[in-house]
């Protein structure tokens, strides 16, 4: 499935609204911004280019009226359709004056809709018809792929690179979330300022907020001067907010508070900070049901989830496996050998059959042991035995799993000479469990 090349923009201050349009839209092809309010739409098109705007009328603070003179005044040639819970004759005849191309009640049916978006996109040149967006040549920054999987990922990297539209990444665990959000950063024209990760599964709850926030002297015990946090760090640049499920609800009401703002208020101050910070978000948590358990704020997502990509599992993306050993094959055949490893054919086909669970970092951690087992390149009996096994062998001619993992636990302290630390790295096991298996 490719994305069409037109981008539409979504405002709406009810939630179940702004999922549906974009859940239509996205059925067809199109990408999609969306925004709670006209203040997130404006800044959304200073930094985007939008084809069509989907506006309500009837939001608080500043209703659509306005972000249609707007649209009007500093974009003439956009598009405008408006979709509307409270339909009058006025309103329809003043929006019709604004420029309004297409007008929709609240309810409509998903063949309306996509009749109105239809007719309201402007006429695209036959070039522009014919073209598609270019396929990356086998790497896109530290992304490596050809599949088509991935190149739906490439086609909304290059859409967001060069605005500030807050981001979410969702995928399994493994699958390369902060390359994505890294490559967003790196190859837009914001790539001089601060990239800055937080990985909010990986910092005590009681510390989060600190990390993210930062404090002033004496918030706290311990808290001996003042200090800046990752959203001050990240200022003019990206925030990579990694497995945001894991955030407390006091942290998400916070993070909600950032967003909505663009402040950030330190731990025991009184004053905020304004920031200019692009945040994307990514977990591989499922929100969705999160919210159900009222775990995770729904207000929260869809304010992180202005731009969603989904980064899909290995097992989706076959035609990548070959690229991808084929960099860790050079990365770890210099660290290890300091020659170039290659690998036999056979060895590869089971590779790409395996179904890889642990997806990219499973992979690289199999061709990591592959490169320090192998003597010359890699072969079929230099990969783990459950890849091989489980492709290969009749059920009646396997050993024991405990058999199998004694083994293997040897080869690679030889392979080591002994270095419990590393072996224990390329087991993917602690020292006190490889200590344990040992003495077993």
């Amino acid at each position: 499935m490719r994305l069409r090349n037109e981008s539409i923009l979504i405002v709406d201050d009810d939630l179940n609204i702004l999922e549906l349009l974009q859940r239509h839209l996205h059925s067809w092809n199109y990408h999609t911004y969306r925004a709670v309010s006209v203040k997130e739409a404006v800044t959304i098109l200073k930094d985007t280019h939008i084809d069509l705007l989907i506006t309500d009328l009837k939001m608080p603070q500043i209703d659509g009226f306005e972000l249609i003179k707007f649209v009007s005044e500093h974009y003439p040639d956009l598009p405008k359709l408006v979709v509307t819970g409270f339909p009058s004759v006025q309103d329809s005849l003043k929006a019709i004056k604004s420029g309004v191309v297409e007008y929709l009640t609240k309810p409509f049916t998903k063949g309306e809709l996509e009749a109105a978006v239809t007719k309201a996109l402007p006429k695209v040149k036959k070039e522009a018809e014919k073209s598609v967006l270019t396929t990356k040549a086998e790497a896109y920054g530290d992304i490596i792929g050809v599949s088509e999987k991935i190149e739906e990922v490439i086609q909304v990297i290059d859409r967001v690179k060069d605005n500030k539209a807050t981001i979410f990444i969702n995928g399994e665990s493994g699958t390369g979330k902060e390359l994505v959000a890294r490559a967003i950063h790196y190859q837009g024209k914001f790539s001089t300022a601060p990239f800055i990760p937080v990985n909010c599964g990986g910092i005590p709850e009681n510390l989060l907020e600190a990390e993210l926030f930062g404090y002033k002297k004496g918030a706290f015990t311990g808290a001996e001067k003042d200090r800046k946090g990752a959203f001050q760090a990240a200022q003019g640049g990206t925030i990579f907010l990694d497995e945001i499920g894991n955030a407390s609800l006091a942290v998400q009401a916070r993070l909600l508070r950032v967003l909505q703002e663009k402040e950030v208020v330190a731990v025991g101050a009184q004053k905020p900070e304004k920031i200019d910070v692009r945040v994307i978000a990514a977990t591989n948590n499922n929100l969705p049901e999160m919210i159900r358990k009222q775990t995770f704020r729904e207000d929260l997502y869809y304010r992180l989830s202005v731009v969603e990509i989904p980064v899909a599992p290995l097992r989706e993306r076959i035609s990548d496996i070959p690229l991808l050993v084929e960099k860790f094959l050079f990365k770890y055949g210099v660290e290890y050998k300091d020659r170039f490893i290659k690998i036999e054919p056979e060895a590869l086909e089971i590779l790409k059959r395996y179904s890889w669970p642990g997806n990219i970092r499973e992979l690289e951690n199999v061709v990591q042991r592959a490169v320090i087992m192998c003597n010359k390149n890699v072969r079929v009996k230099d990969l783990p035995d459950h890849l091989k096994y489980s492709l290969e062998m009749p059920e009646d001619s396997l050993v024991s799993l405990a058999e199998m993992e004694r083994k293997y636990i040897k080869k690679v302290l030889r392979a080591t000479e002994n270095n419990k630390t590393k072996a224990a790295a390329i087991l993917q096991i602690t020292r006190k469990t490889l200590r344990q298996k040992i003495k077993d």
